[in-house]
Formats: C-alpha cells, structure tokens, sequence
C-alpha cells in the first residue's frame, strides 16, 4: 500500500494541532514529503516527524488541512458509522426524546466540513470540505444505517463551499419529502422547510432559548424582533404572553411564523408585522413603555473580523432604540449570533447603549447554543451564540 502523502508542519502549526484545533493553514506547513491534491486524504507530522493526525488536504483553500482523526484510518464507511453514531448518542443524552436537532456539528463534533441535522424523519446534509464531498457515498451510508431516515436532503448552498472550490449543491438526494413537513422543538409543532429555510430549514441552536425566555411571558405585552418563523414569538405566547407582537421583513417567513402559531392554537395572541426592524423601532418612540418583554434576535451582522466595527454599531442601535420601549422592570432577552463578538463585547455594546437610554441593567440569565451544538473549548470557532436576558431596574 502507497503511503499517505505526509504535510510537515512548522513548531507554530504543530502546537495550534496539540492545542486541539483541527484546521491547519498554509502558513504552517513547512512541506509535503510528496504531492497532494485537493480532497487527499494526508498525514499530518511535527517538524520533527512525529506523527499528529490524519485528514483532508485542499491545495487552495486557507486551510490547507482539515484534522479528522488522531490516529491512523481510513475515511470509509465504517469510520463514519462509528463518528457518527458517537454524535448521535451525545445527543440522545444531552436532549433526551429530541426528535429534531443537529446530529453532527462538524468540528464540535471531529468531523470538520460536516453538518448533519435531524427534521423528524429527514435528515438534511450540509458538506463544507472538498475532503467530505468525496466521501458523501461513505457518509450516506452511514446515515442509513443509524437512522433508516425516510428522505435525506442535502442544503449545500452556503459560501463555505466556494472557499473549497465545491459548487453548490441543494436537492433531495433520496427518499420522499413530505411537502408539509412538520417537527416538534421544545414541545412546540413547527413547519420546517429543509430545502428553501434558512441555515437547514430551522434554528436548532435556538429551541432550549425558546423555551427560557418564555419563562419571562406570562402576562406580558411582549415584542419578538427578527421572528423568522416565530420560535420565540409562538413560545412565549404558549407560556401565556398578553399579547406578542412579531417582526420580520420576509413575508415569506412571517406566512410561516403565522402558520405555526395557528398550528401551536396561539394566532389569537400573536400578530405578525412585516418592516425593517431597524426603521421600526426608530418610529416608535411614541410607544415608550408599552413593552414588558422585548426579544432581540438578529442575524449575524459580521461574517469576518473587518466588518466587526459597523456590527457594533448596529447592535448599538437596536439595543438603545429597544430599552427606551420597555416598560420599566421590563425584560431585554437579546441574542448574537456571530463568532467575531464574543460575550464580554456583546455586552459592554448593550451597557453603552443604556447609558445612552439612561437605563440601568440587571443581568437575570445569560444564554448559549442548544446543546445539540457542543462547544469544544480549544476550538472557539464552536461557539459563537450568546445571550442575555437583562431586567430594566429603572
């Protein structure tokens, strides 16, 4: 048997390895002992030749190796059976009787540049590595094997896939969609649609949030901001919110919150509202007070380090224009979702807009992902949604 073509690292690269983090750039290799191409599958040495780990080379990606085992296998079926089933029993014990949630998070998971998530009985796919598309035959293999699903749906319509040199590709790759397909998220039944939603059809990350904001919302006029499709809103409706008013600028997305708040019996509480959230909240300053619970859920407003400044800024913006609504005890449960803010930043921007609103905060709850999106400490690109719920003192 040929052996693998071996990347030799520089002392740098091999401490980032033994630190923990899987992905290798190009700056830290100092050679290949001989020629790979992009999809190999390589072992990985120190400068002094010890052996790191085995994974999947790119000849033009920044990250030039994606580490995927420690020891020395073969990317086949068997070995996805085995790293798969292990994600799926971390879930069944962190999410115990969770029909829809995400099966494999990809590093958090050791399985750089896959997604798997879990609708029910359809399984959808997301390959973000040029290594993992050429063993999807292996992969879905394996899913079958774990889990029999009724469909299987591939989303790969996310920009990680050009910085791999992957096309896009989205589509049922078998099995039959139910064209109304229906998953149940923290004991509430949702519409997913896995091959046209956002991210795979759902926010998975969100479904145990959901459920603890809606604590705050019995009794309460509550404003659900970038609803999508009405996690939050349907959630705390349920829990007995008064009233919950609803944005979103996609009436696509604001037809479907409506559908599943009438799925859930709650349409009688919840009243959706399609307007640009930032132009909205500018125009309501006659509304001061009228909020007992106001939700803060954006996308990301930074994909990369450049752009973090103008995120600031916008997240500024929303908070300050937010508190100057609430009623005074009222709740802010607000969310960011992007890796380049982390916690400490988020919420030193929400404190410098409560100055501004000349609001004084006490910090209730802080949030994370669902666990079904584990977080690995030495690879923090695993974590990257954080909350706060944050009472107005006065």
């Amino acid at each position: 048997m040929t052996p693998l073509p071996a990347v030799l690292l520089c002392p740098h690269g091999a401490q980032r390895v033994a630190a923990g983090h899987p992905w290798i750039y190009r700056a830290a290799i100092e050679r290949l002992t001989r020629p790979a191409t992009t999809g190999d599958w390589v072992q990985v040495k120190d400068h002094r030749n010890r052996f790191l780990g085995c994974g999947f080379y790119n000849e033009t990606s920044k990250i030039a190796v994606r580490l995927i085992a420690d020891e020395r296998v073969a990317p086949d079926e068997s070995f996805f059976t085995q790293r798969i089933r292990a994600a799926r029993d971390l879930r069944e014990r962190l999410l115990p009787g969770a029909t829809t949630c995400r099966v494999v998070n990809s590093e958090a998971d050791f399985l750089s540049g896959l997604i798997v998530d879990r609708y029910e009985s359809c399984l959808v796919i997301q390959i973000t590595s040029a290594g993992m598309e050429r063993c999807k035959p292996a992969i879905l293999a394996a899913l079958r094997t774990i889990f029999t699903p009724e469909a299987i749906v591939e989303r790969g319509d996310t920009a990680a896939r050009q910085f791999e040199g992957l096309p896009p590709s989205t589509g049922i790759i078998e099995g039959i969609l139910s064209p109304s397909l229906t998953v149940r998220l923290g004991g509430m039944t949702f519409l997913a649609d896995v091959l046209g939603g956002h991210k795979t059809g759902a926010y998975l990350d969100q479904q145990v949030n959901h459920a603890l904001v809606a604590r705050h919302c019995r009794g309460a006029r509550v404003l659900d901001c970038f609803t999508f499709q009405g996690g939050f809103a349907i959630h705390a409706a349920a829990a007995g919110a008064l009233k919950v008013s609803a944005l979103d600028q996609s009436a696509a997305a604001l037809a479907g919150a409506a559908a599943n708040a009438k799925l859930n019996s709650v349409e009688a509480r919840c009243e959706f509202e399609q307007a640009n959230v930032f132009e909205w909240l500018k125009a309501a300053p006659s509304q001061a007070g009228s909020f007992d619970v106001i939700i803060l859920d954006p996308p990301s407003f930074t994909r990369n380090r450049a752009a973090v400044a103008d995120a600031l800024r916008g997240y500024k913006e929303i908070h300050l224009r937010a508190l100057r609504l609430l009623a005074p005890g009222g709740l802010l449960a607000t969310f960011c979702c992007s890796h380049h803010v982390d916690g400490a930043l988020f919420m030193e921007v929400i404190l410098d807009a409560a100055r501004d609103a000349r609001r004084t905060l006490r910090l209730r709850e802080t949030y994370t992902q669902s666990p079904d999106h584990p977080i690995l400490p030495a690879i923090p690109e695993t974590q990257y949604l954080k909350g706060f719920a944050l009472e107005v003192v006065r």
